[in-house]
């Protein structure tokens, strides 16, 4: 796995408008990228930003802004450039050449990020996943000086380039890793199906909006919290007690982000399962951000993508202790029905957020009764695996289950019990 180099490096950054990406835009990103950059180790010295119609394929950018740019590289000796969109393999070649130094675009910079963090095996196995993949069209720019024949008995033609060589055995590693993550995420099925039966919650949001806290603060536990992007990668989850003698399985999960890498996204399937395979969803908002709207349709995008943009959702506004306007939260309060205000932080309002989270879940999931013969084994557990079991009591030669199933489910289950299978499915 390719690590960050240690110590604090200095970058330069540059971000380009286009006619799709409007200057503020670009700047708002930029602003991320910055902590981005904090996040991996680098301090940023400056921001540079071209407005162009459209971009060079050669360079990205310009080629007075390529010698503007190798000239402040020289004159501070900045030994890093760092760009807030994806380079071609060719354009970061070029830029290497011109300004001899590193040159990074964001999709490397969080992938960096992701390698730093990864502390459990299925991280450190997805991360790499999602390097080799970003990295196995790049090796023209990796590898330049690998470019000598190997011949020998037995080698058709010239023989294999060096070049040729990484990239199979890259592939073969990348089969190898693949092989693996579909290992874990069969256990995690597994795993899954042994928490059938009560209520699973996911916490969802964009990076560092304070979800891992919010799952400490309620279940007395003790995931990492650190004031950075993606502070926590791997999916951590805890009881958590709403009142009511109703508990909730809660799920922590990785922060979204801008741009986020698709080989990043496609690497940690098994984790984001999670989400995927979750009753609720509790969306988390840090509502004291300026650009909260925008992360908000990011999230919702990622959702989309994953096949849980229907899922029932509860808008959980975090942070609201340092709003210095809080009228702004009587628009929100109209634009989202569904939604609570806290602060995770001090503890405001987590009552107030329990009592949201029973709603839904008693919106979403009715309270039924079957009662069916003793011998009825594979009835009475698909009727397990489809809600929690609240009670079960043997009389005879039949059981009696109360069981919490989706409201959804409802009808299909009863005809289920009825022994109707073909209207059932």
């Amino acid at each position: 796995m390719i690590e960050l180099a240690e110590g604090r490096e200095r970058c330069l950054l540059v971000g380009v408008p286009t006619r799709q990406n409007t200057r503020e835009a670009v700047e708002e990103s930029l602003a991320e990228l910055a902590l981005l950059a904090d996040t991996a180790g680098a301090d940023v010295l400056g921001t540079v930003i071209q407005d162009r119609d459209r971009i060079d394929p050669a360079l990205f950018i310009g080629k007075g802004k390529v010698e503007e740019i190798r000239q402040r590289v020289q004159q501070d000796r900045i030994p890093l450039v760092i760009f807030d969109d994806d380079l071609s393999p060719v354009q970061l070649r070029n830029l290497e050449r011109e300004w001899e130094c590193k040159v990074l675009d964001r999709s490397g910079l969080i992938l960096d990020i992701f390698a730093a963090r990864a502390k459990s095996s299925e991280a450190k196995c997805q991360v790499e996943l999602a390097q080799l993949e970003y990295f196995l069209p790049r090796l023209t720019r990796q590898w330049t000086h690998l470019s000598k024949q190997l011949g020998g008995i037995g080698t058709k033609g010239p023989g294999e380039t060096q070049i040729e060589t990484d990239r199979r055995l890259i592939r073969t590693r990348i089969a190898h890793l693949k092989e693996r993550l579909t290992r874990i995420s069969q256990q995690r099925m597994t795993q899954r199906k042994g928490r059938s039966s009560h209520t699973r919650a996911s916490l969802v949001g964009y990076t560092n909006v304070g979800k891992s806290t919010l799952l400490n603060l309620l279940s007395g536990s003790d995931v990492f919290v650190e004031n950075r992007l993606f502070a926590t990668l791997d999916p951590t989850t805890r009881y958590v007690p709403l009142g009511g003698g109703t508990d909730i399985l809660m799920t922590d999960t990785v922060g979204f982000i801008r741009k986020l890498p698709h080989h990043l996204v496609a690497s940690f399937k098994s984790t984001l399962e999670e989400i995927t395979e979750a009753d609720i969803l509790l969306h988390v908002v840090d509502v004291s951000s300026a650009t909260y709207d925008d992360q908000i349709r990011v999230v919702e995008e990622t959702l989309e993508d994953l096949g849980a943009g229907q899922k029932p959702t509860l808008m959980v506004f975090n942070k609201v202790d340092r709003l210095p306007d809080r009228s702004v939260l009587a628009r929100i309060g109209e634009q989202y029905p569904s939604r609570v205000f806290i602060s995770a932080t001090r503890g405001i309002n987590i009552s107030g957020f329990k009592e949201e989270v029973l709603r839904l879940v008693q919106q979403e999931f009715v309270v039924e009764q079957f009662t069916l013969p003793q011998t009825e084994q594979r009835v009475i557990s698909r009727l397990f695996d489809a809600g929690e079991v609240l009670e079960k009591v043997y009389e005879d030669n039949s059981v009696t289950l109360r069981i919490r199933i989706p409201r959804k489910e409802r009808e299909r289950l009863h005809q289920l019990a009825a022994g109707r299978p073909s209207s059932a499915r």
